[in-house]
């Protein structure tokens, strides 16, 4: 009974190790960020550009755990706050700024890394519906890692691993540190600005932008050397649409990234019924709404998720479906995504004018 559950606790961990040095090309590592399936509620991680770009103010909390079927789960816990900073005296736009700091825990290896962000980002009015942001993003990051966690090819004696033996690797530093640069820009439309009451369930909104992180390139090696940090290139779409005179509505969304070697392409959609509109005149009625649907990670997972909206408070949560390889070890067991959202003011409640829109 001792020697399966050792064959199966060093068969985790060579499966984690496999999801770790499955991001490598030769015998550099490439890199990946984090990334949530949930990432239209992510979107100072997406684009700095995003920040103030819907609401007045947004907080969010995401959290990832992954991989629980075949190893030590990876964890990742996240934070991010935008708001509008500058009123539009002239209506020609307005200032927003943001903070967003994650902690992200890679399962078996003790990897770990921790990064907090500040972000500042103008949006330019440039039609009675549209804006135009552009914003940067500069963070600072500590990534740590537990030497001892490995078990190496030459610390196996003939027999079994043995933690005696010399693993004959190179050095390595337990942690490394480093500034992190990125910027962004982003098109949003939104009819609601408008005319359009949102009440008669007519919203058209539309997010489009391109970002980049880690422009500085910064170095990125636990062995000293000068491998760097590859550039991440993210391209991404958003959308919500309601059918005229009904409840229902489609959330559509892209997401596109590349970074060095590794890329990532992920697309679905949202259902969204709206269940309640707010109370005209008491108020004691919020607004409800529940959003179903999937999404595919191209090569790698399909995921199933909901968003319920209630009044200025929004829950999201996921689950990764694993179809890559690894899935004959995960048993399409990839992992689960929940996601907290604030926002000011109530996005349900009609705006008759780009001017309320941008006042604070």
């Amino acid at each position: 009974m001792k020697t399966k559950n050792k064959q199966m606790h060093f068969q985790r961990i060579v499966i984690a190790a496999m999801l770790i040095l499955s991001l490598c090309k030769g015998n550099k590592v490439k890199a990946q960020d984090v990334h949530f399936s949930q990432f239209y509620m992510a979107p100072l991680f997406m684009n700095p550009a995003l920040a103030g770009a819907e609401h007045n103010l947004e907080a969010i909390l995401n959290y990832k755990n992954q991989w629980q079927s075949v190893s030590e789960p990876f964890r990742t816990y996240a934070f991010a706050y935008d708001m509008r900073i500058s009123k539009s005296k002239n209506k020609k736009g307005f200032w927003a700024a943001g903070i967003n700091c994650f902690s992200d825990n890679d399962g078996n290896a003790s990897l770990n890394t921790t990064e907090v962000a500040l972000t500042i980002a103008y949006q330019v009015v440039i039609s009675q519906y549209s804006i135009l942001g552009a914003g940067i993003q500069a963070g600072y990051a500590q990534r740590s890692i537990d030497p001892s966690s490995f078990q190496w090819g030459d610390q196996y004696d003939g027999t079994a691993y043995n933690p005696n033996l010399s693993s004959n690797e190179p050095t390595v530093a337990n942690s490394i540190s480093y500034a992190d640069l990125g910027a962004g820009v982003n098109w949003r439309y939104d009819n609601t600005s408008g005319i359009v009451n949102v009440t008669d369930n007519h919203d058209l909104k539309a997010d489009v932008g391109f970002a980049m992180f880690h422009v500085n390139q910064p170095k990125y090696s636990f062995y000293g050397d000068n491998e760097k940090l590859s550039i991440k290139y993210v391209l991404h779409g958003t959308a919500l649409f309601c059918l005229a005179n009904s409840n229902i509505g489609f959330v559509p969304g892209i997401f596109y990234s590349m970074q060095g070697g590794a890329t990532e392409l992920f697309a679905g959609t949202l259902v969204r019924y709206k269940l309640r509109q707010d109370s005209k005149y008491t108020g004691f009625n919020k607004s409800m709404a529940l959003s179903l649907g999937g999404y595919y990670r191209m090569g790698d997972a399909g995921v199933i998720a909901m968003l319920l909206e209630y009044s200025k408070y929004s829950i999201g949560i996921s689950y990764d479906i694993n179809t890559s390889g690894l899935n004959t070890a995960s048993y399409g067991k990839g992992g689960m995504e929940i996601s907290l959202r604030f926002v000011n003011p109530d996005p349900f409640t009609p705006i008759t004018s780009h001017q309320n829109t941008l006042s604070l």
